[in-house]
């Protein structure tokens, strides 16, 4: 299920290695690249970025599984309890520092850096194309420590091919570690060679654009507590006049009739393929979709793909939040979380226990018709829409007051999903509003961890508190009983749990790395 993925050491270590040997022993080498000489051309410098985007593309499994189950929306879910251990410790608070998932995207993170640091010591921009690459590399590895540095803290800065002599990199600082994203980002995005759409419904754009990086530039200004600079990244997307919020049903808007959308700010793009199918190789669709082993029937109209595991199942405190905003005959709910007794009422025949609540997951859904072959899904991956665009940039501008803004920007939010219109937003009804639009899409987690400063109960260490105390199992006839998940009392989010530890093998390896603290 999971694919084998070297550390970021030992990658270093073996590409290194094999360049240095040919010097020693002095002959003609072959299967290996000569990096001083390699990436002269256009087309070498694009296959070196090709690179990047298959590796962002394919480590969604640890990145939607490991993101969503920190947070306060789902259960761990699967067909029963301890079926995967290392979910359920995540989603309770009781995981250690061997991890997999942890372990795996940490160091994926590092294969996307490892990658751009290659791209940006050896390719020279000295055409459009391969300026655009060096541009485009520098995006990806801001974006991956924008990622290490909310969830970690302080990793290894790496900035460039390591030697072996500098295998064992030492924690990076706070400043520095920003600095590098907030310049990578600015660098990019003055280069003038990222790309940009050329209107509003040009769904021909597949590589990370101008105002992508904008936008992550924005997300960096937000969780440094630059408010004023994290708002005007933001304008520079939203002004720009080419992203919009998807118009179509709802319960579509990442459904693989909407790929690269209006609202769709950069996403991993999957050809349909029948010759070359493997490529298309999804399988946290699988994980997600309903546990269909554990029904007689699923209604045909619903259209989801046969089989699936049932991970990530939404938690009645997610429901609830949506009718509180809504109501129980919301637009938005309704075309994204189906209840056992609606599915019940189209048809739907539990055979089994399922580990949940009775909410069911319709917004991310694997749907049949993007089924090539098993576990291959031909829809994208959405890194990130317009819709948290909007809601980042309302956030910034209630946090400085301008409450017209706010106002502005969460009235296109509300209006879309058909809610009542407010006569003024809170940051509370911003911060409440981000988790039912993006639920599921992995800003969560990160969120509760930025509100905790706030100190008004929205952040990790009150709603995360007493996570994994007990879980849920729901009988055929849709009855929910709670069992003990820990008799220890060892569950829910602590303060050790505001970074996540450095994976066991990374603090074996090289010992520089400082643990978090709380974590050995």
């Amino acid at each position: 299920m999971k694919k084998t993925i070297i550390s970021l050491i030992s990658a270093a270590a073996v590409l290194l290695l094999s360049v240095s040997c040919s010097d020693k022993l002095d002959i003609p080498k072959n299967g290996s690249l000569d990096f001083e000489s390699y990436y002269n051309t256009d087309s070498q410098a694009e296959s070196a970025v090709a690179a990047i985007y298959f590796q962002q593309r394919d480590i969604e499994f640890f990145y939607m599984l490991m993101k969503n189950l920190f947070s306060d929306d789902f259960w761990a879910g699967g067909s029963a309890r301890n079926d995967n251990p290392d979910l359920e410790a995540m989603n309770e608070y009781t995981f250690d520092t061997n991890n997999s998932y942890i372990r795996d995207l940490f160091q994926s993170y590092y294969q996307i850096i490892y990658k751009a640091n290659v791209v940006l010591a050896y390719v020279e921009p000295d055409s459009p194309v391969k300026a655009q690459m060096v541009a485009e590399a520098k995006v990806f590895r801001a974006w991956s420590y924008f990622e290490l540095i909310t969830l970690w803290g302080n990793p290894p800065l790496v900035d460039h091919p390591l030697s072996p002599s500098e295998y064992e990199q030492p924690n990076g600082s706070t400043e520095e570690l920003w600095a590098l994203v907030e310049n990578d980002l600015l660098d990019a995005i003055g280069s003038s060679r990222l790309v940009s759409k050329k209107s509003l419904s040009d769904d021909t754009v597949y590589r990370v654009t101008k105002e992508y990086a904008y936008a992550l530039l924005g997300k960096a200004y937000l969780w440094q507590k630059k408010y004023s600079e994290a708002a005007e990244a933001f304008e520079k997307v939203i002004g720009s006049g080419l992203y919009d919020l998807y118009r179509g049903e709802y319960k579509d808007v990442l459904a693989s009739s909407a790929k690269n959308n209006c609202e769709s700010l950069f996403e991993s793009n999957r050809a349909i393929d029948k010759d070359n199918i493997w490529d298309n190789y999804r399988y946290y669709m699988l994980m997600v979709n309903w546990r269909m082993d554990h029904f007689s029937t699923v209604p045909s109209e619903y259209g989801l793909y046969n089989v699936g595991y049932g991970y990530c199942m939404p938690r009645k405190s997610l429901y609830d939040a949506f009718v509180e905003e809504e109501g129980e005959d919301g637009y938005r709910l309704n075309q994204s979380i189906k209840t056992f007794a609606q599915i019940s009422a189209d048809g739907a025949v539990p055979n089994s226990t399922i580990y949940g609540e009775g909410y069911f997951n319709y917004k991310i859904r694997y749907d049949a018709v993007d089924a090539l072959d098993w576990g291959c899904c031909t829809n994208n991956q959405r890194w990130m829409r317009y819709s948290e665009v909007l809601l980042c940039a309302a956030e910034a501008y209630s946090r400085i007051g301008d409450e017209a803004k706010v106002k502005t920007f969460m009235d296109m939010i509300r209006s879309r999903a058909k809610a009542p219109i407010k006569s003024s937003y809170t940051l509370l009804d911003v911060k409440n509003e981000k988790r039912l639009e993006l639920f599921g899409e992995c800003v969560r987690f990160q969120d509760l961890l930025r509100y905790d400063d706030d100190n008004d109960g929205t952040g990790a260490s009150t709603v995360l508190r007493e996570q994994g105390k007990e879980y849920p199992l729901m009988s055929v006839n849709g009855v929910v009983t709670f069992s003990s998940a820990n008799t220890e009392g060892k569950y829910g989010f602590q303060s050790r749990h505001a970074h996540l530890p450095y994976p066991y093998i990374e603090i074996s390896q090289n010992p520089a790395i400082r643990q978090n603290e709380g974590w050995q």
